[in-house]
């Protein structure tokens, strides 16, 4: 027999159906309960279409500091899983680098604004 595993994502909107708040939970997990998260990427890939399927939300209450780590955090992770999934180190490395000048020009624009 299969294993199969769940993932369940709930959002709870506001009266403008803005996400208020996101919660998940894995049955593979090792948590007990939900858990509480900011924002979310999910990303699906259609073979017969040859396209990319996405669903990306934020609560109100994510800070824009707070965004940018998050895109970075991703970016880095999508480098490594690219790397596992392709063995293509050179283009792994770009895209962190990509990470890490988005981030480094992020935290300047940051200080611009606060000056």
């Amino acid at each position: 027999m299969t294993h199969k595993s769940t993932i369940t994502i709930n959002v709870a909107l506001d009266e403008a159906r803005v996400p208020e708040q996101i919660s998940w939970k894995a049955t593979d997990s090792t948590a007990d309960m939900e858990q509480q998260a900011k924002a979310m990427m999910v990303s699906f890939w259609d073979g017969a279409d040859k396209s990319a399927l996405r669903i990306d939300l934020w609560t109100k209450d994510m800070m824009v500091d707070e965004m940018a780590d998050f895109y970075y955090q991703t970016f880095m992770t999508m480098a490594d899983s690219f790397q596992r999934a392709t063995n293509q180190p050179e283009l792994s490395a770009e895209l962190k680098t990509f990470a890490q000048g988005f981030i480094k020009k992020f935290k300047q624009e940051q200080l611009k604004q606060n000056q």
